[in-house]
């Protein structure tokens, strides 16, 4: 799926660029993950008419929505990633075992929401002791995708069939269907090459190159309103706001203001915008808002999972 020859480009900036660039973008994707998730949640399952009725246009974190959240809560969005994130610094790489055992212990704290697949993964692994739950067609929803952003991190600089092998080890906890695996692998080296200097133009050949693989993903459609909880839906939504706007804010906005499963398009666009605009692009209103433990956790996940990055860890060992 990676078009030939970025790999090698994006690790070039790298090496020509600094290393707190990439943990800075690494904080600008944590925080851009948890502040489209608490941005989308307030208008989740709204249609745009409904959102255009109510608010003219959402601009603001508010809480409330169909969760009756307080202001500055995430919603599983954020929860999972941060659960995903937390095995991985406990077992020091992706490991599905530490992973399917994260996300039961989550489920247990009784969260604000989740979703059937994701609940059907974490009953499956509970009752067999499984980690990979069996390959569905009728598992192609968001929640290996909204969940991805630790993978990203923790695997910059490494090969891509690497990538994808981290990636398929936290999804199939959940979600086992190739269409869910394309698209979240896709998400994950989008992010990757905005940490690593990549441009707008960079990420839209990945994402193109993700259309030529599997053409259900082609989004260079009619403006899709209203999206549905299927990645394809989801991902076409978002590549249409992060390609149709020219910074950060402008493109969260349109995401969520298109109404359905906003929280969830609001995440995965908010990680890609935050890793290739950077944490300076958020609004201070926003991060402000967020619950400081959230803020806090992704502050620092975002600094500890870089550290387990092959990138990374080469330039230490030669530093």
């Amino acid at each position: 799926m990676l078009v030939s020859g970025l790999r090698t480009e994006f690790l070039l900036l790298a090496e020509n660029g600094s290393g707190d660039q990439i943990k800075r973008r690494a904080i600008g994707a944590y925080l851009g993950l948890a502040v489209g998730d608490a941005l989308g949640a307030t208008v989740e399952f709204m249609t745009p008419r409904e959102i255009r009725d109510q608010f003219r246009e959402h601009r603001d974190i508010k809480g409330g929505g169909w969760l009756r959240l307080r202001k500055g809560r995430v919603t599983d969005d954020t929860e999972m990633a941060l659960a995903l994130g937390d095995s991985i610094l406990t077992a020091g790489k992706v490991d599905a075992q530490a992973a399917a055992e994260a996300f039961s212990n989550w489920m247990r704290s009784k969260p604000v929401d989740i979703g059937n697949t994701v609940r059907r993964g974490i009953s499956h692994y509970r009752r067999t002791g499984e980690w990979e739950s069996p390959e569905s067609e009728f598992d192609a929803g968001n929640g290996a995708c909204m969940r991805c952003l630790p993978v990203a991190l923790a695997t910059v600089g490494a090969d891509v069939d690497d990538v994808a092998e981290a990636n398929r080890r936290q999804a199939h906890v959940t979600h086992n269907n190739p269409t869910s695996d394309a698209g979240t692998l896709c998400v994950i080296r989008m992010v990757q090459a905005g940490l690593l200097g990549g441009t707008r133009k960079d990420l839209k050949l990945l994402a193109d190159g993700l259309v030529a693989e599997d053409p259900i993903y082609a989004y260079d459609r009619k403006r899709i309103e209203n999206p549905s909880g299927f990645i394809a839906d989801t991902l076409r939504t978002v590549f249409q706001a992060l390609f149709a706007t020219d910074d950060l804010e402008s493109a969260l906005i349109d995401v969520v203001n298109r109404g359905g499963d906003a929280d969830t398009t609001g995440a995965i666009l908010g990680m890609i915008a935050g890793a290739l605009y950077g944490p300076a692009a958020l609004p201070a209103r926003w991060v402000r808002t967020l619950d400081p433990e959230v803020r806090q956790h992704c502050l620092s996940q975002a600094q500890q999972l870089l550290k387990l990055a092959p990138l990374c860890s080469a330039r230490a060992a030669a530093g």
